[in-house]
């Protein structure tokens, strides 16, 4: 359905047009600001963890709800990086605190999926089904919006509470990945050394 005279979406504001935007505090920054860089990263783990959240739901591995509690930590993440602590209103700060109780139910849930699994003796590659691939992913990107939130704290933009979450976190997306293949039945890829150049030569030449 069209209209000839459709209101204008407030989707866009045209307000960031010349590579800016506003903060929860009211502050206008460049886009290319360390705090909209780390902002960014959040995001795209989110999105990553919402593809990792539909096939674990087709495959009814039983991580659903907890990768929505995520997805929505994730998002309160987000207020707090977007809210700089040492310039922000009382009521600002009361509204965008991440509390540090979501680090300890990381913990319990890491806890309770490792005890669920093998002993890690190699590297694992990411491998082991559409689920564990996904989550895979998601904890690479997990460690990039870590390092990007890292010099946010330092400056003493957002709490370090955001960068404890997401170092737990990426060590919740391992464990997590491993269960779901296990889940799934499917085997996990382990990393070998690979032969030298001049040894795979040797060898295919003896064939």
């Amino acid at each position: 359905m069209t209209s000839e005279n459709p209101k204008k979406s407030q989707l866009y504001t045209r307000t960031g047009d010349r590579g800016e935007s506003s903060l929860y505090n009211g502050e206008r920054r460049l886009k290319t600001d360390r705090i909209f860089e780390a902002l960014g990263s959040v995001d795209e783990l989110n999105s990553s963890i919402g593809i990792a959240h539909h096939y674990c739901a087709k495959s009814a591995n039983g991580l659903e709800s907890q990768l929505i509690e995520i997805q929505c930590n994730l998002q309160d993440i987000g207020s707090n990086i977007a809210t700089p602590r040492h310039d922000a209103s009382e009521t600002q700060l009361h509204n965008t605190t991440f509390d540090e109780g979501h680090v300890e139910t990381l913990e319990r849930w890491i806890d309770v999926l490792d005890s669920q699994l093998p002993p890690l003796r190699n590297f694992i590659l990411p491998s082991g089904g559409e689920s564990s691939i996904f989550l895979h992913q998601a904890r690479s990107i997990c460690r990039r919006a870590e390092r990007t939130t890292i010099p946010v704290v330092e400056a003493q933009d957002a709490d370090e509470t955001v960068l404890k979450y997401l170092n737990r976190l990426s060590d919740y997306l391992f464990a997590a990945a491993r269960y779901a293949a296990k889940h799934d039945g499917l085997q996990e890829n382990v990393y070998k050394k690979a032969k030298s150049g001049r040894e795979a030569s040797v060898q295919t030449r003896a064939l």
